[in-house]
């Protein structure tokens, strides 16, 4: 593959590169000066890491710390690792990086691997490995699901990858066309996309507005596959697009966005419901999930392809049958537009409603800050080790939002907003 300067590939436009690693930290972030920044990323993404380390040093960062992976190394793991390696998990450097939260650092991950790594893999070591992770990363993620500082999450058009959403075309046009993608999703294809982010935050704020309004007692969803009632929490609140962790920092976690979300009441969904988009998920491809839920708890799974390694994820623990978001996404949204298959949760939930395994947003309560882990328990948050979106929603989807004495409002009809904002 052909290259310029700082090893980007002469097929990914440099100028709308630096724009992202610019809105990852002034938008996703809004880095404060003096303040700490954790960065982990793929050694493919290495040419927007290091703009993103610029632009952070640039907008005052103390001291900006990048951990590396690589898809290599993570193979080499699966051939020539020893079994009983599968059950670890590297604690201290997740203990490491809760003490840095703790102290107030940001979090950025540089997401772009490929999505089928390990779908050659022995599935058990696939669920061992993920679940010794997960178990291990549970300090850091409880300051990141707890919102108490900011955090992003950004992508870079890594080659694999490419070649998975564009698999017939040769290496350097997919991972241009990839490219080009991501940037479209990410809103830097436009001169200004600082102030297109501003006016894409205030439109989802409307949408929050009006559900946080209504205070609906549940959601039902009904299309084919799908007859599935989500309670929701008690005390919950819909959040979408920027906003503000326990630190006092505004922030937009996920680059691109175009979901509204709240907390589930864990033990109140009833009903059956299918993906409408496979889900990727550690290198796994999990396609045409069907699950049965009673009482909250999921207690019948089924999928065309990754059933075991779905399996697998539902007995991670207690909580990874139950659900801890619930996301409205509007089917037009310009990530469902493109018509593209992304392989990639942070692109493919922007583009359809969606539902998320595992752990709840303590955020998305109002007074959430000062809620206690047993209070969120109480009013129906979700406690799990994982937090994992699969896709619900298309244009074959109605969803109603019902009222506590039962009455129902219209919230999307065939998969569109159903109230004109």
């Amino acid at each position: 593959m052909t290259t310029h300067s700082r090893g980007v590939s002469a097929t990914i436009d440099p100028v709308k590169l630096d724009r992202l690693a610019e809105v990852a930290i002034k938008v996703g972030l809004q880095l404060q000066p003096g303040q700490d920044l954790v960065l982990t990323s793929s050694i493919a993404a290495l040419p927007l890491t290091r703009r993103i380390v610029e632009h952070a040093y640039k907008a005052g960062a103390g001291l900006v710390t990048p951990i590396f992976n690589d898809d290599e190394m993570t193979l080499a793991r699966y051939r020539f690792g020893a079994d009983a390696g599968f059950d670890r998990a590297a604690g201290w450097l997740y203990e490491g990086m809760a003490k840095a939260f703790s102290n107030n650092a940001a979090r950025l991950a540089v997401r772009g691997e490929d999505p089928s790594l390990l779908s050659a893999q022995d599935p058990a070591k696939v669920a061992r490995a993920n679940k010794a992770n997960s178990m291990a990363y549970q300090p850091a993620l409880e300051k990141i699901t707890g919102f108490d500082i900011n955090w992003n999450i950004v992508a870079y058009p890594d080659l694999a990858w490419a070649k998975q959403v564009f698999p017939g075309e040769p290496d350097d046009v997919a991972v241009a066309k990839l490219a080009e993608a991501i940037f479209s999703a990410s809103r830097v294809d436009v001169e200004d996309p600082i102030g297109n982010w501003k006016a894409h935050n205030a439109a989802l704020a409307e949408r929050t507005k009006w559900l946080n309004e209504h205070n609906f007692h549940s959601l039902h969803f009904a299309g084919p596959g799908t007859d599935l009632t989500v309670g929701l929490a008690d005390g919950h609140e819909w959040m979408g697009g920027a906003s503000t962790a326990k630190n006092g920092i505004t922030c937009n976690p996920n680059i691109p966005t175009e979901e509204v979300f709240t907390t589930p009441h864990a033990r109140r969904v009833e009903g059956h419901v299918s993906s409408t988009k496979p889900l990727s998920y550690q290198g796994t491809l999990i396609d045409d999930i069907s699950v049965r839920f009673e009482e909250g708890r999921i207690v019948d799974a089924k999928a065309s392809k990754g059933e075991d390694v779905l399996k697998k994820v539902l007995d991670t623990d207690e909580g990874a049958r139950r659900l801890g978001e619930v996301a409205l996404v509007p089917h037009s949204s310009p990530i469902s537009a493109s018509g593209l298959l992304f392989f990639n949760t942070l692109f493919d939930e922007n583009a359809a409603c969606h539902i998320a395994l595992g752990q709840c947003y303590s955020k998305c309560f109002v007074d959430g800050a000062s809620l206690s882990q047993d209070e969120i328990a109480a009013r129906g948050g979700n406690k799990s080790f994982i937090h994992i979106d699969w896709m619900i929603g298309s244009d074959k989807i109605d969803i109603e939002g019902v009222a506590r004495d039962g009455s129902r409002v219209p919230v999307m009809r065939k998969g569109e907003w159903a109230q004109g904002l």
